[in-house]
């Protein structure tokens, strides 16, 4: 029995490892590759970083759809279909020519990363740990914000080989990568009754049907406090790199830029840990007010102040608000809906995250062309970040019936 319970650390590590080939150079660490398309094919801002924007249009598009699959074929299933389409994505991405396979290879990566990244990972995880699921859903994340220390790598092999090779050999990579996490995270968790002692008196959230979620005023609360957060999540990190080396932004070396990203990959990872742990232990919905209003600080320190030190203490800023408040929220997403359906939850709650993080960069990349500045836009995304700290706090946990196991 105890073999079984700590599988679900084994499931919570493998999820990690997904979360940083799925969300790294492609996300986390993107806007690098930004600069080097930018630099090559000399296309618009918003042209270079609309791609962010298009590649999100499978996750918001198809989002219910891909948590319904993976609630009917299992995780293990989709994780395998969705690397082998974002790694043939990430293969087609090393040899575009124009606009066009730019915008259709991202768009496969993204929606093979879709598929098969983050909510299968996070869907396993709220599977098997009834106990301590902030804490095992932030090494997911961590793993997946880890994915910002690949920037160094990305820039040394883009300097020293190409984009093109690099982008060619993490394909290979996914593809690689795809079937052995599959594997792993398909292993079903025990049932129920078969739990060890120390869970019997454990309280088990009510399995919500899908449609008895999309009723529920915490489930459209919670997604909405998730939608607004996102926008500066996803302008940051389509455009962090871009700005801080543009010479009418923080206008440092590429060098030194590409480090930027690893402190705020490492004090996120820190955080999600930290995170995790508090929200098992007190009030997450406080605490993820408390991490968001975080987050939006460290985007107006970003904008309103000048010097190397003022970017450090940004990065520091922002992975503190970042890490904590994303566990969190997925923790609070599970607790309320519980298991059963939480994949297909999950994909309709990724609509509206979707469409947020799929219009905020093209828009951050259009004031950019149009006013030679990100200062404007970055003000904008911040504000909804403390939007999104008070609307949280209206997201009460709608379970009013508990049960226990005996």
């Amino acid at each position: 029995m105890k073999k079984k319970l700590s599988f679900g650390w084994v499931i919570s590590i493998t999820g990690g490892i997904n979360g940083f080939v799925s969300n790294g150079p492609t996300f986390f660490a993107s806007s690098t590759i930004f600069r080097a398309i930018e630099d090559e094919f000399g296309w618009s801002r918003t042209l270079v970083s609309g791609v962010a924007s298009f590649g999100r249009f499978g996750g918001a598009l198809f989002g219910p759809f891909e948590g319904w699959l993976i609630d009917k074929f299992g995780v293990g299933k989709m994780v395998f279909l969705g690397f082998i389409i974002a790694g043939f994505g990430l293969i087609l991405f090393s040899i575009i020519k124009s606009p066009m396979q730019y915008y259709i290879s991202f768009f496969l990566i993204s929606l093979g990363f879709s598929i098969g990244g983050f909510t299968p990972s996070i869907t396993a995880v709220n599977s098997w740990m009834i106990n301590k699921k902030a804490t095992a859903m932030s090494i997911v994340i961590g793993g997946s914000t880890l994915g910002g220390l690949s920037a160094p790598l990305l820039v040394w092999g883009m300097g020293n080989m190409g984009w093109r090779p690099t982008m060619l050999i993490f394909g290979l990579i996914t593809l690689i990568l795809g079937p052995i996490t599959a594997v792993i995270l398909n292993k079903k968790p025990p049932k129920s009754k078969n739990l060890p002692t120390e869970n019997l008196l454990k309280i088990l959230p009510k399995d919500f049907t899908t449609k008895e979620a999309l009723k529920n005023s915490s489930f459209w609360t919670l997604s909405a406090s998730h939608m607004l957060v996102n926008a500066s999540l996803a302008a940051i990190m389509a455009h962090i790199y871009l700005y801080l080396t543009d010479p009418n932004g923080h206008n440092i070396s590429p060098e030194i830029a590409s480090t930027i990203l690893p402190i705020m990959a490492i004090f996120s990872l820190v955080f999600q840990v930290i995170g995790g742990i508090l929200g098992d232990i007190s009030n997450k919905r406080l605490l993820a007010s408390l991490f968001i209003s975080i987050q939006g600080v460290s985007v107006l320190i970003l904008t309103l102040s000048s010097g190397f030190n003022s970017i450090i203490l940004f990065a520091i800023i922002w992975g503190i608000g970042y890490g904590g408040r994303t566990p969190l929220i997925h923790a609070m997403r599970g607790e309320y809906f519980g298991r059963k359906h939480f994949a297909t939850i999950t994909g309709f709650s990724s609509m509206g995250v979707g469409i947020s993080m799929m219009t905020t960069p093209i828009l951050v990349g259009r004031y950019y062309d149009v006013y030679k500045s990100y200062d404007n836009a970055f003000i904008i995304v911040s504000i909804l970040c403390f939007v999104s700290s008070i609307l949280i706090l209206f997201a009460r946990n709608p379970n009013k019936k508990i049960k226990k196991i005996f």
